[in-house]
């Protein structure tokens, strides 16, 4: 046999190239589930954009109303239903 192709040269090789696809695959799957986490995290805390006001039937009312003005429209919401 020649010096390349010894079988303890192509066993050490072929145990390297293991540990090496063994490490990559689980350095993968941390980079995945860190990414699912983040993902998670970041879901959780957005915000409506635009919601500045609200709904009264079925007409969006825009501008802030004042107390009075949202106890007359929660009682006109309470008849409709």
């Amino acid at each position: 046999m020649s010096k390349k192709n010894s079988l303890s040269k192509r066993k050490v090789q072929h145990e390297f190239e293991l540990k090496r696809e063994k490490e990559e695959k689980e350095k993968k799957a941390k980079k995945l589930h860190a990414k699912k986490n983040k993902m998670k995290v970041d879901g959780g805390n957005k915000k409506k954009k635009g919601a500045g006001g609200f709904q009264v039937g079925k007409r969006k009312v825009k501008t802030k109303l004042s107390a009075l003005a949202k106890a007359k429209a929660e009682q006109a919401m309470e008849v409709d239903k």
